[in-house]
């Protein structure tokens, strides 16, 4: 935000106070000042001019010689090359001794000659800012109004001896957007009043010849004033160099004004034309999808039903909040006016303005959040003064105030106790409700329950809560005053939790499995749910976003499916192909109650696609399946210590129906794996790809629940045999693994999957599963018989209970 020192000087008593202590005064206070720029960049001495007359230089056919009363008492003759000079006119003149900006110094001169004792000036030359300046007044001299008086020092004339102060804003302090909220400010810490009218009375008696209707949910005030007989031309020069000093264009009296009360009071205005506006009625709607509407910048927009508009009863005229229409716009032939201020949905105008690429002033504005509903009238009557005032005309009828809702002021409490103690201070509680009125905060004169009670003004919308109170007693009072002082009580070695403990255990494991860790936003677009198949049954209710900061990142994911595989699409379009990737991260359920906030829960999730190399001596990069994801999942569990795991075939969305397991310890649900849904896939654009998720909190309650018991390292040696069965697809591999456990005898000692197949060389509906059996006593050698006994024993009864065959 840009400041003048000047402009701010007619708001509240600064005395000699310089530009660079009232920015100390304010960066002091937690309002960083970035910059100062001063708008005189080094002239001195040039004045108003009057030419007089012109001649043409004898030995030149692009100079002209002139004569000049430049208020000296004699005349001047000054040679001057610029096309467009001409008797009568008031330009800038840099007399001998004069000083333009880079310390450029004007001497007594001959050009071609000819005498030149001075210099006329452009606008560039005494350094104005061209890019705000209308074209005719950039090319060649910079002609002045024709009052202009003789003599004058320009940098006086044209208000440029100021200094322009540039606030670092955050944003809950948008409040200071505007000269009012900073002369609140500069006034608490300088311990004054501030010098700024805020109640503006209605000027009409009778009923408006306008009308105004909302019809929408996105606005919850409007209010609009007729002006009549008003005649559009050049703002005064003090409006116009108000509007410079803070980087705005002055276009003519009635938008130049629109614009000064923005900065002055915070509330951004808007003009119609009220002959262009049919039925002189204001309707502010949602626009209809397709709808089109030419802005003021000249560009034809193409609007959706998610923007609101001012309308007629015939048309669009104008983007509220964002920019007026080419249809309704004010120009040279407008001669009645309807003024705008409203409030209107901070979200709307934002998503907006980023669809159609459009950024002004106002929607700065409208888009935090931050306009104050108080002034909206207010500020409407004081723009309506001063539009009558340098544009003629009469303010006709009432004003139009339509509310649809309204802000509720909400009070707070403060405890003077309280204040003390978080501080470390001991300020006398007079010195803090004086500081919170200089504020324009209201205190009550007594207390309740040991507390005052305090009404933030309407434009501090971000006072929510008694420690934020304190903060504006603390920055006020001083942060230099404060007592530095040691910490207090006993100090404590900190250490982790048993969720952290796990976690970092986690990633440890997986880690040197040869997975990589990603981390992702907990906020992802909610068509993504939809895209994988997650917006069904169990994922309905997906947690959207009342007021995203993006539509890339408007909703909490209740899983982290999808932004892994976001991941996964962004290392595929980089042609990395073969990737097992992790997150432990946080996902969102609903609460039982819609107005509570979501429930948050830790997961555990990976992800594996291509090619997967496991870490390990002699082991070769295969195709991810299911087993491949299982496997990572045990080895997780076995190394966390977690025991007593099953898994049970589900159907869940967005997963493949025939590839997904549930993970059970005794009756409690770890997590899931399996493949996803090869719609899913489809949809992404994925090739095979595999997922497991796990819920980190009932991780640790199995943990807690697992008893560890540890074994002597075996004194005898054991024996290995494999078995690779056929069995129906539908026969899980863990039932298979169950029945060897039951029937392998006290000699078997452990069983692991090493090969699954399905294809050409297995008969249609069966698969081949290969399972490693280890036999082993504690007290003795076993003999071949011995094993070969117990491995017929798990054979015979893989095929009763399994009708298993043998493969060869």
């Amino acid at each position: 935000m840009k400041i003048s020192y000047q402009w701010l000087r007619e708001y509240v008593e600064i005395g000699d106070l310089t530009p660079e202590q009232i920015g100390a005064l304010l960066t002091d206070a937690g309002v960083p000042v970035e910059e100062f720029t001063p708008l005189n960049l080094g002239v001195t001495g040039v004045v108003i001019g009057h030419v007089l007359e012109t001649r043409q230089h004898e030995n030149a056919d692009k100079l002209r010689v002139c004569t000049i009363d430049a208020g000296t008492g004699e005349h001047l003759q000054i040679v001057c090359g610029a096309p467009n000079v001409a008797p009568g006119q008031k330009v800038p003149v840099a007399v001998i001794g004069s000083v333009l900006p880079g310390d450029f110094k004007i001497k007594r001169a001959k050009l071609r000659g000819v005498e030149s004792q001075g210099m006329l000036c452009s606008a560039k030359e005494i350094g104005l800012d061209i890019k705000l300046l209308p074209k005719e007044q950039t090319e060649g001299l910079y002609i002045l109004p024709s009052d202009a008086p003789i003599g004058t020092d320009i940098t006086e004339y044209l208000y440029m001896n100021d200094t322009v102060l540039e606030l670092e804003l955050t944003p809950n302090r948008s409040d200071l957007l505007n000269y009012r909220g900073v002369a609140y400010e500069v006034a608490a810490l300088l311990g004054r009043e501030v010098k700024l009218n805020e109640t503006f009375k209605p000027h009409g008696n009778s009923a408006s010849p306008a009308t105004v209707k909302i019809e929408s949910e996105n606005c919850t005030k409007y209010a609009a004033q007729v002006i009549q007989g008003v005649t559009i031309g050049e703002s005064p020069l003090w409006l116009q160099a108000k509007l410079l000093s803070v980087g705005v264009r002055p276009i003519n009296n009635v938008v130049d004004v629109t614009n000064f009360v923005m900065f002055e009071m915070g509330q951004p205005l808007h003009a119609f034309d009220l002959n262009k506006v049919a039925e002189s009625t204001i309707i502010v709607r949602q626009a209809y999808d397709g709808e089109k509407l030419v802005t003021l910048d000249g560009n034809e927009r193409t609007l959706d039903h998610g923007m609101l508009v001012i309308a007629d009863p015939q048309k669009a005229i104008g983007l509220a909040g964002v920019m007026g229409g080419e249809n309704s716009e004010v120009d040279a032939a407008t001669t009645a006016i309807v003024l705008e201020s409203a409030y209107f949905d901070p979200a709307t105008t934002r998503k907006t303005g980023k669809a159609l690429g459009l950024n002004s002033e106002a929607q700065k504005r409208f888009e935090k959040g931050m306009i104050d509903q108080g002034m909206v009238t207010a500020a409407l009557l004081r723009a309506a003064e001063l539009i009558v005032e340098l544009a003629g005309g009469e303010i006709v009828g009432q004003p139009i105030e339509v509310v649809t809702g309204a802000a509720e002021p909400h009070v707070l409490p403060l405890r003077a106790e309280r204040v003390n103690q978080l501080l470390g201070t001991a300020i006398e509680e007079g010195e803090m409700i004086a500081i919170l009125r200089r504020l324009g905060f209201e205190v009550s004169g007594f207390k309740v329950d040991g507390a005052h009670h305090v009404t933030p003004p309407t434009r501090r919308p971000d006072m929510l809560r008694e420690a934020d109170l304190i903060e504006e007693i603390a920055r006020v009072y001083g942060y230099d005053k404060i007592p530095v002082t040691l910490p207090e009580g006993a100090l404590v070695q900190g250490q982790l939790s048993p969720v952290q403990k796990l976690r970092r255990s986690a990633r440890e494991l997986l880690i040197h499995m040869g997975l990589t860790e990603v981390v992702t936003y907990s906020l992802i677009h909610i068509g993504n749910f939809e895209k994988l198949g997650l917006a069904t049954a169990g994922f309905e209710k997906q947690l959207e976003l009342m007021h995203p900061l993006s539509e890339e990142r408007n909703a909490l994911r209740t899983h982290m499916l999808p932004s892994l595989v976001e991941v996964v699409q962004y290392n595929r379009n980089r042609r990395e192909n073969d990737l097992a990737i992790f997150e432990i991260g946080k996902v969102f359920t609903p609460h039982e109650i819609d107005s509570e906030l979501p429930h948050e829960h830790f997961r555990l999730a990976g992800l594996v696609t291509g090619n997967f190399s496991p870490v390990g001596i002699g082991e070769k990069a295969r195709p991810v399946d299911f087993f491949t994801a299982k496997g990572i999942v045990e080895n997780v569990l076995t190394g966390l210590g977690i025991s007593g795991v099953s898994y049970e075939r589900t159907e869940l969305p967005g997963m493949h129906p025939g590839r997904t397991a549930r993970i059970f310890q005794g009756e409690m649900t770890l997590g899931f794996v399996g493949g996803l849904h090869p719609e899913a896939e489809e949809a992404a654009e994925l090739a095979p790809t595999y997922y497991f998720e796990l819920d980190v909190e009932r991780l640790l309650a199995a943990k807690h629940g697992a008893t560890t018991v540890t074994a002597s390292l075996p004194k005898f040696p054991s024996m290995e045999r494999d078995i690779a069965v056929l069995v129906d697809v539908d026969v899980p591999a863990g039932a298979l693994l169950d029945t060897i456990y039951a029937n392998g005898g006290e000699l078997l000692v452990s069983a692991r999957i090493f090969d699954f197949y399905q294809g050409a060389q297995v008969p249609e509906g069966k698969k081949s599963i290969a399972y490693a059996l280890v036999y082993r006593s504690a007290e003795r050698t076993l003999t071949d018989e011995e094993v070969t006994a117990a491995h017929e024993n798990v054979l015979q009864a893989l095929k009763e209970t399994h009708h298993a065959e043998l493969r060869a």
